[in-house]
């Protein structure tokens, strides 16, 4: 199965709740840091919930 990299770009400062809370979910605590994760639609959700705050490449 795939995997996608996310990358946080930029800070979650004056953002909504929920989007702190999906960036945790995620796994990413500061900007710049990277996780690497499965590529499932569960996934792909959570990345949607936040993409004006992630980066996102996908991984072989």
């Amino acid at each position: 199965m795939a995997q996608l990299k996310v990358t946080q770009t930029k800070s979650v400062i004056g953002g909504k709740q929920n989007q702190r809370d999906t960036l945790r979910s995620l796994g990413l605590k500061r900007i710049g840091q990277s996780v690497v994760r499965e590529d499932k639609p569960e996934v792909r959700g959570m990345i949607t919930t936040v993409a004006h705050l992630v980066t996102v490449e996908e991984v072989d």
